[in-house]
């Protein structure tokens, strides 16, 4: 800056699965707002243009880097209700929670998540960082092709018929097509109320009222004093080091562990070559991790988890193959947005939010807009596991932010869509990085994720998709998993959007091909009121 000018420049960096997203993530920047105040912005647009994959009923995860160099993981995923009966719930449903309905909704977090965020270092008001929100929800969009889609996808025609679904997605009895315009008013006034009254509202205001009456009207046991005393819980990250790299994610109930794990098998057992001639071994690993995810992984409020073991158990201990295939499955998809944001003052964010399945519950309050999200799907009702469904607690998450930075300073910023594939996306990311790729290399090139991922998988499936490398391929099918190939760049295998850093702190930006997004690097003059 020169000392005559009175203004510095001000870097912002932002990358989300949906254009109009960014948008308002730079309108953000260019008042004044940090990458915290963007990456907010970014996800309550989400909440309107993507609700296959967010709603303002969902959950939010999310780390947060602020200038003195500190991260933070906030975890905003809301337990179940306290008056939940397990053994009640087990005798109405029997061995499994179903994947749609009122019981399936606990306290939606994402709300509090965002006020959460705002604490570590916010520059602009939470009336205008909603408003661009406001705006899409009452003069309406139109229909992404991933929308579009999902509104006609088979997994989702349990829905087709139903007054939530239909009132806002299937006019007439037909799905919104591709182009066509989504208005959401309801949504559009509970936005409006949002900004006029704060996040309280969501929880303890009109909006809480008319939510929790819908929800009750279908079965559901949340109440007033659910949403009312949620509190999102502040924690410090997980982190492990790679090469010069430190990397953080975000610890139990999430399933960060597994990436930190398998970072740490690639350095150990010396894979040089784990995105060709070893891919294959990866993805075993990813296996082992999975299987780990889904023996011991819990909410650490309720039940003892060892993260230290689960990142450092033996590697040799691979999941065996075949021991638990079952029958193929139809996947469900949707799930998740990701969004990375930082700007030159020294804050970033990896912000994931989800509605899980593709539209959650299937549950949108006439009266709100609100569409709830389905994470109580994710608990047991094995007496004997860890994530077993209890009143107050917390279900297992899929979801989980990563970051890394070297010498303290802010390297990479990642987030993605993926499910239960988020690890090995994320992986396979930051792989590509310090191999040398460039944000939109690492993000666009062709990737593969063991589990039950896309349509017709197994546990011990990989999804391939087509275009991938030959060494890949081939060092998978020696692998011992099961090959299931999918078309290049399909949105099944997750939409990743991510921030990198040089040494020097100049940043480029990628958005997934697979999504329907935008990464934009934006500069702007900052007066110095000295």
């Amino acid at each position: 800056m020169s000392p005559s000018s009175g203004t510095a420049s001000f870097t912002g960096a932002i990358a989300a699965p949906h254009a109009l997203a960014s948008e308002a993530a730079l309108r953000v920047f260019r008042g004044g707002g940090t990458a915290i105040d963007a990456a907010i912005a970014a996800a309550a647009v989400l909440a309107v243009v993507y609700p296959h994959n967010v709603a303002l009923g969902s959950d939010v995860i999310a780390l947060v880097r602020t200038p003195d160099g500190r991260v933070t993981c906030v975890n905003a995923s809301g337990p179940a209700a306290r008056r939940t009966d397990t053994a009640a719930v087990r005798t109405t449903f029997g061995r499994s929670l179903p994947a749609r309905g009122a019981h399936v909704v606990t306290v939606p977090g994402g709300v509090r998540g965002w006020e959460t965020l705002r604490t570590f270092g916010s520059r602009y008001s939470w009336s205008d960082t909603l408003e661009a929100a406001e705006e899409a929800a009452s003069r309406g969009v139109a229909v992404s092709a991933s929308l579009a889609s999902h509104l006609t996808h088979p997994e989702n025609a349990d829905l087709h018929g139903t007054p939530d679904f239909d009132r806002v997605f299937r006019p007439g009895g037909v799905s919104l097509r591709s182009g066509e315009l989504l208005r959401q008013p309801e949504l559009a006034a509970t936005f409006r109320r949002l900004r006029e009254h704060g996040p309280d509202e969501f929880y303890l205001g009109e909006s809480a009222t008319n939510s929790l009456a819908h929800l009750a009207s279908r079965g559901s046991l949340l109440a007033m004093d659910d949403f009312a005393d949620f509190t999102p819980e502040t924690v410090a990250p997980i982190e492990a080091t790679f090469g010069d790299l430190s990397v953080f994610t975000s610890p139990p109930n999430t399933h960060g562990f597994i990436l930190l794990r398998v970072l740490r098998a690639v350095e150990e057992l010396g894979l040089s070559d784990p995105l060709g001639a070893d891919f294959g071994t990866l993805m075993r690993l990813f296996h082992q991790g999975n299987a780990l995810r889904d023996r011991y992984l819990a909410d650490p409020r309720h039940a003892e988890v060892d993260v230290d073991a689960l990142i450092n158990s033996d590697l040799r201990e691979m999941a065996p193959v075949g021991a638990a295939t079952g029958e193929p499955a139809l996947v469900p998809h949707g799930d998740t947005v990701g969004i990375a944001a930082a700007d030159s003052d020294g804050y970033a964010v990896s912000l994931i939010q989800s509605v899980y399945h593709a539209f959650g519950a299937g549950l949108i309050d006439p009266k709100t807009g609100i569409l709830f999200h389905n994470r109580g799907t994710s608990f047991s009702l094995d007496a004997d596991s860890p994530n077993v469904l209890a009143a107050g607690k917390r279900p297992l998450h899929t979801l989980m932010p990563a970051m890394t930075l070297r010498g303290g300073s802010v390297r990479h910023v990642l987030s993605t869509m993926g499910g239960q594939g988020q690890p090995q996306v994320l992986g396979q990311i930051l792989l590509r990085a310090t191999a040398g790729a460039t944000a939109q290399d690492a993000v666009a090139a062709p990737r593969g994720i063991v589990g039950l991922q896309s349509d017709g998988c197994i546990l011990d499936s990989v999804s391939l998709e087509s275009d991938i490398a030959a060494p890949a391929r081939e060092s998978v099918a020696r692998s011992g998993l099961f090959f299931h190939e999918v078309p290049p760049r399909s949105e099944v295998l997750g939409q990743a959007n991510v921030v990198f850093a040089d040494q020097h702190g100049a940043m480029t930006a990628a958005s997934d091909p697979r999504s329907d997004g935008a990464a934009v690097i934006a500069h702007y003059p900052r007066h110095d009121p000295s």
